[in-house]
């Protein structure tokens, strides 16, 4: 079926029509003729030119059908941000902050496996905290970027909450002190991990450390990269979160204020896929920061940032 609008299948079934017009007032001049296969005069009868126009009409149509349908599934495919960054509005606005137990159980309810597909419910996910609010945008872009049904085991259950530790599974990684989302995209290859201001684009997953520590004693914030801007004379970073105290939203601080960030691009989200096959049970370092301190250096290292 040809995709598009009205006015753009008016323009193109014209355009055949002109090339048949053409074709006809051709084929019909003596000198062409004479070339052309003996045919009788059923060559020239309107039934046998529009069964002619037919087939080009269905060829063509077919053609314009992959063709546009190719290019919107290549520009979806190739623009994560983009898609990352169109999920923020559908999120919950504030509902508070809270990192407690109550928290996690809200957040395991809104990503968990029913009838072996993965349902992913943000509002459920109310009070919540950094890492699972963008958790919850990171799963439900990899969702989209894979087609838009629903995610089926055994993958579904690889991503669903369900309180792993640190360092543990998909959700136990992103959910970890230190370089977690790093960590995640480096060993699935989900995309690159970086530390430049000038390469962040917004719809980037970025990890803020608030002060020089990595691990049992840093203060870190999980979120993504909205951009930054001036305020008289001062740079200031614009991200997305669930912020203390109001919870889900953006949020601007100064650029001064942060000690170090690793932003991690997502751009094949297709090696999601891959969980369940290639992806260890439990990334040591990652599940030894909760009582042991690391670096920036070694941070960068365990994310593959050079």
């Amino acid at each position: 079926m040809f995709i598009g609008t009205l006015s753009e299948i008016l323009k193109f079934s014209m355009s055949l029509q002109q090339l048949w017009l053409l074709t006809f007032s051709i084929c019909a001049q003596e000198p062409v003729r004479k070339y052309l296969p003996a045919s009788g005069p059923e060559f020239f009868s309107l039934p046998f030119l529009m069964r002619i126009v037919e087939k080009l009409l269905i060829a063509a149509g077919s053609f314009c059908a992959w063709t546009t349908a190719s290019v919107a599934e290549n520009q979806f495919h190739s623009d994560a941000n983009q898609v990352i960054l169109s999920l923020l509005p559908q999120m919950p606005k504030q509902g508070g902050y809270s990192a407690s137990n109550a928290a996690t159980a809200n957040l395991q309810t809104a990503v968990r496996v029913s009838s072996g597909r993965l349902t992913i419910n943000p509002r459920a996910a109310v009070p919540s905290y950094c890492s699972g609010a963008t958790y919850l945008v990171f799963v439900q872009a990899v969702e989209k970027l894979n087609g838009g049904a629903p995610i089926a085991s055994p993958l579904a259950e690889q991503l669903a909450v369900k309180g792993q530790p640190d360092g543990v599974g998909v959700w136990g990684r992103w959910n970890a002190n230190g370089p977690g989302t790093a960590c995640l995209f480096r060993e699935l290859d989900l995309g690159p991990n970086f530390t430049s201001w000038n390469a962040a684009k917004p719809g980037d997953f970025m990890k803020i450390f608030w002060n020089p520590n990595v691990g049992r004693h840093e203060h870190g914030h999980s979120a993504i990269f909205l951009g930054v801007t001036q305020k008289n004379g001062v740079e200031m970073v614009q991200f997305w979160s669930s912020n203390i105290p109001y919870g889900f939203g953006e949020k601007t601080v100064p650029k001064a204020k942060i000690a170090s960030v690793i932003f991690s691009r997502l751009q094949n989200a297709q090696n999601i896929q891959r969980v369940p096959y290639t992806l260890s049970p439990k990334n040591v370092y990652l599940g030894s920061l909760v009582s042991k301190d690391s670096s920036l250096a070694e941070a960068l290292d365990e994310s593959g940032v050079r």
